[in-house]
């Protein structure tokens, strides 16, 4: 394992800075689609959650917890999607989908499904500002 934390280049290109949680950068996906964030813990050469001690694992549980309480909250999603695949990134992220019985993609997976619609800026700066104020208490 490398001695020192980066973002996989292929997350960094996909997605946009939320905040630093206690062990994980949040981050949401480019995809106006979907509310979709992900959660990198910040543990280098991290693949699996097995890479994670024990008290690691813990914190990215209650971190998943609260951002997903969050989403919940701010938009009331019929089901919410959290997955580790990692098959084409290989560096341990943990995606959060808040999902609707009407989206695009229902009830299939998102990934694979159509083409990414980039966040208008506007929309994107108001998401980020959102999610921010909701997790206030989180973020480092």
């Amino acid at each position: 394992m490398s001695t020192r934390f980066s973002l996989d280049p292929r997350l960094a290109a996909d997605t946009h800075a939320v905040g630093e949680l206690p062990l994980s950068r949040l981050l949401l996906m480019d995809d106006a689609r979907f509310p979709w964030l992900i959660l990198v813990p910040r543990i280098a050469g991290a693949r699996e959650l097995l890479d994670l001690d024990e008290a690691d694992r813990r914190s990215l549980l209650a971190e998943l917890s609260d951002v997903g309480r969050v989403l919940e909250t701010l938009l009331h999603p019929d089901k919410l999607n959290i997955a580790a695949l990692g098959n084409v990134v290989p560096q341990l992220h943990v995606h959060l989908i808040a999902r609707y019985t009407s989206d695009a993609a229902w009830p299939q997976p998102v990934w694979g499904h159509g083409e990414r619609i980039a966040y208008d800026p506007a929309a994107r700066n108001a998401r980020i500002a959102e999610l921010r104020d909701a997790l206030k208490s989180n973020l480092a």
